[in-house]
Formats: C-alpha cells, structure tokens, sequence
C-alpha cells in the first residue's frame, strides 16, 4: 500500500496525516505544494468527490489576505487558484488508489490500513 500526501510542510494537520502512516509503516509519496503544485486533473480528482466548497479553507489566513470572501469566481477559475495558491487549499488531500480524503479523516485512513 502507498498513500499520495498533498499538503505544505508548515500545515500541523499534514504533519499529522504524515505522521499517522509513518506510524503504521505505510509508504508515502509526499507532495510539497509549495515547491510543486498539485496538477489540474489530480485537483479536478477531488472536486469531482467533494465538490469545490469542501475543498477551499475559508477559514485559512491565506484566503483573507487575498479578500476571496466576497469574490464570484467560476469554477475553473477556482482550481487555476488553487494551483497558484495552495495555500487556500484545506489540507493534507491523501490519494490512496481512487480512494479520497481532504483535511484529517484519520478513521478513515484507519479502514484503509485496517491498523
């Protein structure tokens, strides 16, 4: 089994979700957005399960300092800002084959472990 990890250093719940399978010696391919962004199918992956609001942290300083509160953006203009700026992104996304998790869903990163 290997896991996909995509997130930021500096996020504590991608630490945690990197720490969780480094626990249960499961494999991890991590994916640094910072230094290289997540592709526009790999980001389409999760919008397609989550829709795009699951996916956006509202609550992140990241989308105050750039005044998205109030901004209309279609969709495909959502993911190009996504891309550019990863840091709106709720963190960590883990691929594990077609399965999807976005932010901490450590239960069910448990059913894929079965530890």
């Amino acid at each position: 089994m290997e896991v996909q990890v995509f997130g930021v250093k500096k996020s504590a719940d991608t630490r945690k979700a990197l720490r969780f399978f480094a626990e249960r010696r499961v494999k991890t391919h991590f994916v640094d957005m910072n230094e290289r962004a997540a592709s526009l199918g790999e980001l389409k992956r999760f919008v397609q399960k989550f829709g795009l609001d699951r996916l956006i942290d509202k609550e992140s300083k990241r989308y105050e300092e750039l005044g998205l509160r109030h901004a209309r953006l279609s969709d495909e203009r959502w993911l190009e800002r996504l891309i550019d700026e990863p840091l709106i992104l709720r963190m960590p996304l883990v691929r594990n084959g077609n399965a999807l998790t976005v932010g901490l869903a450590e239960q069910d990163w448990k059913d894929w472990t079965g530890k």
